[in-house]
């Protein structure tokens, strides 16, 4: 095997092993060059190997990233179309988000790393010091931070496939329940205990903790569309409902 291609498949058991997700810069052709024992020409050359490939996205002056392995869906496309278009996949992508959301919880608990641990502890900080009313994305992220923080790669390029529909029960969740307080109280605890558990490496409470958040997400939002007879539902127009 040529010794390019042999380096770009010893780089991509970098990004795999890292667990770095979409996006995610790689280290610089200097420090990849001194960690691997080659010349940085050499490492040029794989890295055009691995963007050829779409494993890395190559931006001049700004460096190497990640690519989406496993693409979004278009927000003009059928699926998204066909999500949005109908109310009942709400509650749809909820049960997605419960089960790869706990096993995400589950393996960020054994797995995650000093740098995982800062992340998620700025995620919650942040999130925790936010409007509840305004607060869908630093919700979203903190989730995201822990879904990175489980090393699986598969996993985490499977939900940032996902991330826009994601990230519409999140809006939803934040629209319907943290103008009520008995809800948004309830929300809050989850988000501690799922943070505890992580950063203390409860493994399996934390994928109880991460589930039975999601679960009472869903099951509060059906009691609310059972009791007043319609939620708001985010689309991806601006200002629209479902």
């Amino acid at each position: 095997m040529p010794i390019a291609k042999a380096i770009a498949y010893r780089i991509e058991r970098l990004i795999l092993d890292g667990g770095m997700a979409p996006e995610e810069k790689i280290p610089s052709e200097r420090q990849l060059a001194s960690r691997l024992n080659v010349s940085r020409s050499i490492i040029r050359e794989a890295l055009h190997e691995l963007h050829g490939r779409g494993v890395i996205d190559t931006h001049h002056g700004r460096g190497s990233f990640v690519s989406h392995i496993v693409p979004e869906p278009d927000k003009e496309s059928p699926l998204i179309r066909l999500f949005s278009g109908h109310p009942r996949t709400l509650y749809d992508l909820l049960e997605v988000r419960e089960q790869l959301e706990g096993q995400a919880a589950y393996l960020a608990a054994q797995r995650a790393n000093a740098r995982d641990l800062h992340r998620i502890t700025t995620a919650f900080t942040v999130m925790e010091a936010a409007d509840p009313l305004t607060n869908a994305k630093l919700d979203h992220a903190f989730h995201l931070a822990i879904i990175e923080a489980s090393h699986n790669p598969v996993l985490v390029h499977v939900l940032d496939s996902l991330k826009s529909l994601m990230l519409l029960t999140v809006q939803a969740s934040v629209a319907n329940l943290s103008p009520r307080e008995d809800f948004k109280r309830q929300i809050d605890q989850h988000h501690r205990r799922i943070y505890q558990s992580v950063t203390r490496g409860q493994a399996n409470a934390a994928q109880k903790a991460a589930r039975a958040h999601v679960r009472h997400v869903s099951e509060s939002m059906k009691q609310i569309e059972q009791q007043e007879h319609s939620i708001i539902r985010r689309t991806f127009e601006p200002g629209a409902h479902l």
